[in-house]
């Protein structure tokens, strides 16, 4: 294959993955608590490429990052709603284990347990559940303390990661820990806001921006391939014409 038939092929797959990443976001804009994904760089070069420039290649996406920072504390004045305004995560107990979010939109299940808008059991600190009762006043404190009736009946499992990077996006905004080795620990410097939901933090009309740019680059490298294969097939046809 010809060199610039391999760029605009290499081109279109990392415009793929980053059109996937940003469609993604744009999907999840609305999700308290999401963290948006953002491409991390390399350069492919060909094997047999000689006599190459020193740094020189095409750009491909060596893998992708999760930007953990902080979205905006919105108002939602519900009882249940919670917002963590600091490091940290909510820890639930999903289908295969343990899991991390930042999504606070809690709800009570039908045998009054405090569980997430994706159905997973919030974990009180010890791993057990919080269990309240229908129809009763449900104060949370700053320190995660769940209360009902002036009587403690749990508190929020907060916890962080010394490093974010073994956290391992499941679906929304939650996240299982895939490295043993980083172990959760109490978040501290964290505060528990009631009645307040933390959104997204994707930039819309940066990422939709992106996502126009990223388009119009795949549509061109698109027309490179059809130049590429168009030139290979006309010096096939010449050098057939020459021989003959």
């Amino acid at each position: 294959m010809d060199p610039l038939t391999v760029a605009a092929a290499s081109g279109m797959q990392s415009r793929m993955q980053s059109l996937d990443l940003l469609a993604n976001n744009l999907a999840n804009a609305a999700t308290s608590g999401f963290k948006s994904d953002r491409e991390f760089y390399g350069l492919f070069s060909s094997e047999d490429a000689s006599g190459q420039a020193p740094g020189s290649g095409l750009p491909v996406i060596e893998r992708q990052w999760t930007d953990f920072s902080q979205g905006t504390l919105q108002p939602t004045g519900s009882p249940l709603d919670v917002a963590l305004a600091g490091p940290g995560f909510l820890t639930v107990n999903g289908p295969k284990g343990v899991l991390y979010t930042r999504n606070g939109s809690l709800q009570l299940s039908s045998s009054g347990d405090l569980i997430t808008s994706d159905g997973y059991t919030v974990r009180s600190v010890g791993g057990g559940p919080i269990r309240a009762s229908f129809g009763k006043p449900i104060d949370i404190s700053t320190d995660g303390t769940v209360s009902q009736g002036g009587s403690a009946i749990g508190q929020l499992e907060l916890v962080d990661f010394k490093s974010t990077d073994s956290l391992k996006k499941l679906s929304g905004a939650s996240f299982e820990n895939s490295d043993p080795k980083n172990q959760p620990v109490a978040a501290t410097n964290v505060e528990v806001q009631q009645g307040k939901l933390e959104s997204s933090n994707v930039a819309v009309p940066e990422a939709a921006m992106r996502l126009v740019g990223m388009m119009r680059q795949f549509e061109m490298l698109q027309k490179a391939v059809t130049m590429g294969v168009e030139m290979n097939s006309k010096a096939i046809q010449e050098v057939a014409r020459v021989g003959s």
